[in-house]
């Protein structure tokens, strides 16, 4: 009986917090897409996208090229000679599969770096307007599976915040 009392004495605050706690959502998908930077962001992934396309389809072009003009004239080359023109082949062959994951690779790596300051604006928009509104949590909806009727769409405050 005595574990019992001091049981409920140690829940009863938590019942009091839990009654307490505001919670905010915020959209930050939302918020994301309509960043201004966004379109410098993208016009700047597709001029990368584009270079790098371009890179692939000369190496195609040259492997290509290279594999018709063998394959012509095969007959009338020494066997020297077409060892060393399928090894040229092969080269190029190996430059393409090694170029496309270290393409990917870059195009992630520079995609990151953009987005990163514009994340961590969001970021900081999001804590200030959870500081300045007294919400103790504030979560984006995208994440969780339920989230309580009491939330506070908080996502035009974060919006404003950022002057969008």
């Amino acid at each position: 009986m005595k574990k019992l009392i001091i049981l409920l004495f140690m829940i009863l605050p938590l019942g009091v917090f839990a009654q307490e706690a505001k919670i905010a959502y915020v959209n930050v998908a939302e918020i994301f897409n309509a960043m201004p930077e966004m379109a410098a962001i993208e016009q700047q992934m597709a001029e990368l996208n584009k270079k790098y396309t371009t890179e692939l389809r000369q190496m195609q072009d040259e492997y290509t090229k290279k594999y018709q003009d063998f394959v012509a004239q095969q007959d009338s080359m020494t066997e020297n000679i077409k060892l060393r023109r399928m090894q040229e082949i092969e080269d190029i062959r190996a430059r393409m599969d090694n170029f496309v994951p270290i393409a990917q690779q870059d195009v992630q790596q520079k995609q990151q770096e953009l987005v990163m300051p514009v994340q961590e604006k969001i970021q900081s928009a999001i804590t200030a307007v959870g500081e300045e509104n007294g919400y103790t949590y504030v979560v984006d909806p995208s994440v969780f599976h339920y989230i309580s009727p009491n939330a506070i769409d908080a996502t035009q405050l974060v919006r404003r915040k950022l002057g969008i």
